[in-house]
């Protein structure tokens, strides 16, 4: 898995990179096809925008935005609104074939 931290009118520190790039590497325990996560900061008049984007296998495309507070919390954010995202599509991905039954629907056809 490539992460990719990049920045537009700022300059990003190491400890911030760093940062960022542990954050990204957690995604992987909601979705193992993960292929390239990419961490963008944009630096605007008053706010510092987070932007990550992951791309996973079969062209699945994931992205999530912050820009209240500093940059490490933007980074929280982003990485929670993505495991929710990634947890949801493992979740309707390994159950499409399988919708949820309930107890009582089984037997329902049946005559004894």
């Amino acid at each position: 898995m490539l992460v990719t931290v990049s920045s537009r009118h700022m300059n990003v520190s190491e400890p911030l990179k760093q940062y960022a790039e542990q954050k990204a590497g957690k995604l992987l325990k909601y979705y193992d096809r993960i292929q390239e996560i990419e961490v963008i900061f944009d630096a605007g008049k008053d706010t510092t925008r987070v932007e990550v984007i992951v791309n996973a296998e079969h062209k699945n495309m994931f992205i999530a935005n912050h820009d209240v507070g500093d940059a490490y919390a933007c980074v929280d954010q982003c990485v929670h609104k993505l495991e929710r995202q990634l947890s949801d599509h493992k979740k309707m991905y390994r159950n499409r074939k399988h919708p949820e039954e309930t107890r009582g629907d089984r037997g329902a056809g049946a005559v004894g």
